[in-house]
């Protein structure tokens, strides 16, 4: 009896448990279908200017994931988890035949929620708001959106850096993106439309605002006020530029000299928005007080 009970004792000892398969099994899956997706979205991480901040933000995203992973119980939903699944390879079959690459990297995502959702349920997936939104921010916008985007941001930054420039007595007239001035030439171009720093100045506001704001309101703050800084603070750059090329010399209009005061821009701009969330969050704190005080 005794030879009979311990082989079957040590056979389940080593059994894997059922959720462990089907989480096993539902990685691979995700691998196979979106292997194809994350190499090409790699790729545009290390290669597109534009998409730069992606290598930063989807190690920070999953991080805050790993972080907060005990935040909410988990309490599975299959039906919903499955809805979304379906949903997502939907998604990537149908833009799969369209090759758009911005739909394909979106169904990653779609796919993602809905195996925490499948696994963790709903308050595991609303209690990883904040690495979701950063990975959402992590994928590139499409071309046609860039280019509608970037343009109007380029003639803004050129207007308002010529307008400064005026302000300073220097002779110059503009004409549509192109700054003239005497001897001297700048064309605002679509990298220096200031899209860049405003998506990750927007990235900055959202992890800010999920790490040391409490309130909706305060975060929607947060991230409203980066379009105004990067819009203005790229406006400020356009005029330093021009300036610094009529009075100092031309060097300053490209290669390493204008690197350097598009980075000095962004830092200013980090600082504007970091005092900002500090600044709410003193708010915050004052409003908790009076509240409890009622």
């Amino acid at each position: 009896m005794s030879g009979a009970v311990l082989p079957t004792a040590a056979a389940g000892r080593f059994r894997l448990p059922r959720s462990w398969v089907a989480l096993g099994t539902a990685a691979a899956a995700y691998a196979i279908l979106f292997f194809q997706p994350f190499v090409l979205l790699l790729g545009d991480w290390w290669n597109n200017p534009e998409a730069g901040h992606g290598l930063l933000l989807a190690p920070v995203a999953l991080w805050l994931a790993w972080r907060s992973r005990n935040e909410a119980p988990a309490l599975p939903s299959p039906r919903l988890g499955v809805a979304a699944l379906v949903a997502a390879v939907l998604l990537r079959y149908l833009s799969g035949l369209g090759a758009e690459l911005f739909t394909m990297r979106v169904s990653m995502l779609v796919a993602l929620a809905g195996l925490v959702l499948y696994f963790g349920g709903t308050r595991r997936l609303m209690s990883w708001w904040l690495p979701g939104t950063l990975l959402l921010l992590a994928i590139p916008l499409p071309a046609v959106i860039v280019g509608s985007v970037a343009l109007p941001l380029q003639f803004l930054a050129s207007k308002m850096g010529a307008f400064l420039l005026e302000l300073r007595n220097v002779p110059v007239r503009l004409d549509g993106n192109l700054i003239l001035l005497p001897g001297h030439r700048l064309f605002v171009t679509e990298a220096c439309s200031g899209l860049r720093s405003l998506t990750a100045l927007l990235s900055l506001g959202v992890l800010a605002g999920g790490l040391w704001l409490r309130y909706p309101w305060s975060r929607a703050v947060l991230m409203a006020a980066a379009i105004p800084v990067a819009v203005v603070l790229n406006g400020i750059r356009v005029f330093l530029t021009g300036f610094l090329v009529y009075f100092v010399g031309p060097e300053f209009g490209d290669g390493f000299m204008h690197v350097t005061e598009g980075w000095l821009v962004f830092v200013i701009a980090f600082g504007l928005l970091s005092g900002l969330a500090w600044l709410l969050g003193v708010v915050e704190r004052r409003l908790r007080a009076r509240w409890a005080a009622a």
